[in-house]
C-alpha cells in the first residue's frame, strides 16, 4: 500500500478523500484537540506498551554523548527526554512538531522535569525541515509519519539533514502478521478506541481518524522501499507486538 490518491489533488484523511491542501489543517485540528490528553490516551490505547516500543527505539538508536538528534513529531517529548540524557551537555536534541499545541505540551512537560539545557523546540513541517544539510546524527519520527501528507517528501527531507553514517528511525503502527490478531485489532480500533477517546478526551471523531490513519499507512515492505527511494541504505524493519508496530531504520551513505 502506498499513499492512496484518487487524483493529483486528492489524498486520504483516514478513510476520507480530501484535497491535498486541506489535509494538513485537518490533521492539525485532530492534534489541537487531543494534545492535553495525549499521554493519558497513549497509555490507555496501548496498555502502556508504547513505552516498551519507545525504549527499544532508544536502545537501537546508537545515540551517545555529544550527538545531535532530531525528534520529529516529538509531541509530548517521550523520546526527547531520553535522548537528552544520552547526548549530555555536549550534545543537542531538537524536538520538532508541526502542531503548536503538541509542541507547547512537550515544552511544558520537559521544563517541569528540568530538561532544558540541551533541548531546542522547533515548529516544523517534516516535509520541509528547516535545518542545514548533514546536521543530525540520528533522526526519529514516532507515530507521526502516517499523518504526513507526502511521506516521500518527508523521508527525503530527513535524509537531507542527516549526517553521512547517521540513522533515520521510523516507529509507526503497521500491519499485523496474524489474521486472528488483525481481526481483534480491527474490533478494538474501530469499536472501542473511538469510545475511549470520547470518554477520556471528549473527542470520538479524532480517535476514529487515528484508527483509520493506521490502516491507510504503507505496510512494512512498502515503507522500507520508500526509505530506500529517499537515498537511505541498509534499510530494515523490526516488527513488535505481532506487527501492530514496526521500527524501520535506514542509514545515510
Amino acid at each position: 500500500m502506498t499513499d492512496q490518491k484518487d487524483s493529483q489533488d486528492q489524498t486520504h484523511f483516514g478513510f476520507e478523500q480530501v484535497k491535498v491542501d486541506e489535509k494538513q489543517d485537518k490533521v492539525a485540528d485532530v492534534f489541537h484537540s487531543v494534545a492535553s490528553k495525549y499521554d493519558v490516551m497513549n497509555d490507555l490505547m496501548s496498555g502502556g506498551v508504547h513505552r516498551i516500543w519507545k525504549r527499544i527505539t532508544i536502545e537501537q538508536s546508537g545515540v551517545r554523548r555529544g550527538h545531535k538528534v532530531l525528534d520529529i513529531a516529538g509531541g509530548t517529548g517521550d523520546l526527547t527526554m531520553r535522548f537528552s540524557r544520552l547526548v549530555g551537555s555536549e550534545g543537542k536534541v531538537v524536538l520538532a512538531d508541526i502542531n503548536d499545541s503538541m509542541l507547547n505540551v512537550g515544552r511544558d512537560r520537559l521544563m517541569d522535569k528540568g530538561i532544558t539545557g540541551n533541548v531546542e523546540f522547533v515548529q516544523a513541517n517534516a516535509e520541509a525541515l528547516p535545518f542545514p544539510d548533514n546536521t543530525f546524527d540520528c533522526i526519529t519520527i514516532a507515530f507521526g509519519l502516517r499523518n504526513v501528507t507526502h511521506k516521500d517528501n518527508a523521508l527525503a527531507s530527513m535524509a537531507r539533514v542527516l549526517k553521512p553514517g547517521g540513522k533515520v528511525m521510523v516507529l509507526e503502527f503497521s500491519k499485523t502478521e496474524n489474521p486472528l490478531l488483525t481481526k481483534a485489532y480491527d474490533i478494538y480500533s474501530f469499536s472501542l478506541l473511538p469510545k475511549i477517546g470520547k470518554l477520556i478526551a471528549g473527542d470520538e471523531e479524532s480517535y476514529r481518524y487515528l484508527a483509520e490513519s493506521i490502516r491507510m499507512h504503507p505496510d512494512q515492505e512498502t515503507l522500507k522501499g520508500m526509505m530506500e527511494d529517499a537515498g537511505l541504505v541498509q534499510c530494515k524493519f523490526q516488527n513488535m507486538t505481532g506487527g501492530i508496530v514496526a521500527l524501520h531504520t535506514g542509514i545515510k551513505p
